[in-house]
Order: C-alpha cells, then sequence, then structure tokens
C-alpha cells in the first residue's frame, strides 16, 4: 500500500497534474504583493541560512528580497488574475475562414513537483467564428498561464480554454513542445528529451483539420 506521503512523492517524480484548474486557496490574494514579498523573503533567508550561506556576504545578502520580488512580480504573476490580459475582439470584416497559426510562441514556465524552469515553445490556431483577436493576445495568453507553477498539460489545457472564451468558438488548438529541467538537470537527467503536449478543440478534433495545422508548425523538436 502506498503512504500519502509517499503517494504525493510518486506523483511528482511522474510529473502528474491533479486538476485542469491551478490549485489555488480561497484566501489566495487576501494579501497584497507587498506582503507576500516581505514574507517569502524571510522565508528564503531561511532556507539559504539552513544550507549554510553567508547572508553577510555582499553577493548574496539581496538575494532573498530578488528572489521574492520575482516570485511575486515576475514567474508566478500569472496566478492573479488581475494580470490577466485582456483579450478584445474585433469582427472578422474581412471574412477570413481559414486557419490562423501562431507558432513559436515562447514558454518559460516553472515545474510545480520541483520549481524547476520548464522552456519551449507554443503553436496556437484557431478558426474564426465571426470574431478575430490581434496576434500579440495569443503570445501574453500563452505567457500568462505560463508564469505560475504548472504541469505542462494543464498549461496546454488553459490556453485553449481561455482562447475559447475570448473568440466564442471551440476550434482552438494548442500543441506545446518543451524541456523541463527536473527532468534534464536532476533525475534521470535526460538532457535531449522534450514533452510534447496538445489539446484540439472543435474542427481540430477532425483528421483532416488537425493534420493541416501540425503541417503548418513543422513541429521540430531541437530548439
Amino acid at each position: 500500500m502506498i503512504h500519502s506521503d509517499d503517494n504525493r512523492d510518486e506523483i511528482g517524480e511522474n510529473h502528474i497534474a491533479t486538476s485542469a484548474q491551478t490549485p489555488l486557496r480561497d484566501d489566495a490574494f487576501d494579501l497584497s504583493d507587498d506582503d507576500k514579498i516581505a514574507l517569502i523573503k524571510k522565508d528564503v533567508e531561511s532556507i539559504l541560512k539552513t544550507l549554510g550561506m553567508d547572508l553577510t556576504d555582499d553577493s548574496i545578502k539581496g538575494t532573498p528580497n530578488r528572489v521574492a520580488k520575482m516570485f511575486v512580480k515576475e514567474i508566478f504573476g500569472g496566478l492573479n488574475p488581475s494580470k490577466k490580459p485582456s483579450s478584445s475582439t474585433f469582427d472578422n470584416k474581412y471574412k477570413y475562414g481559414e486557419m490562423l497559426v501562431e507558432k513559436n510562441i515562447t514558454v518559460y514556465s516553472t515545474c510545480e513537483h520541483h520549481l524547476l524552469p520548464i522552456v519551449g515553445r507554443a503553436h496556437v490556431a484557431y478558426i474564426s467564428n465571426g470574431t478575430v483577436v490581434g496576434l500579440s493576445k495569443m503570445n501574453r495568453i500563452v505567457d500568462y498561464f505560463a508564469k505560475r507553477p504548472q504541469v505542462q498539460e494543464r498549461l496546454t489545457i488553459q490556453i485553449v480554454q481561455e482562447l475559447k472564451k475570448v473568440l466564442n468558438t471551440e476550434d482552438v488548438a494548442c500543441v506545446i513542445d518543451a524541456k523541463h529541467l527536473c527532468v534534464n538537470s536532476r533525475g534521470i537527467r535526460d538532457i535531449e528529451s522534450s514533452t510534447v503536449t496538445s489539446e484540439f478543440g472543435g474542427k481540430f478534433k477532425e483528421e483532416s483539420v488537425r493534420r493541416e495545422f501540425l503541417d503548418y508548425i513543422k513541429l521540430d523538436t531541437q530548439f
């Protein structure tokens, strides 16, 4: 029988997601960003002291504050719904009815199991249902959901779900190809492997449409 602690370790080592939604507590935003930074700073100081680091050294004395600000303002900024990008849509007045593909969107995320980087590319496509969205908004949506502790499957799903809402269509697809430093730099230490995930909605579930999308992106895992 697997005990609960062992089960949690097994989930983390196998990079398994437990939900398509980011696991957040109800009180996640009761504290201000400044309050969170102050608390995280103390926690980082404690970690570094426990590791035996000399926090009086000029090189490292500012690290706790830098890490705290980075967590709250940068790499985990996508946790805060107030930072969600506005996604204004426009009438498809030129009646473009074919597939629109935005490929090679840079992904910088963080594995929620070991808090190590996930680095790769996202390829996103949709077929207009009467509205279109600015190209840069697709990049911003990817970046917003990437800037939180993540698993790649969840990130892929969240991008597609958000674009479905924004565009009012089921015809959305996303493929992500990324390297996980928790695999590449620790554990198995396989520096060559990358992980590919996909989510296809609406017409993209049809073989011919899906194949057209995959032909457009010509997925090359050597990045």
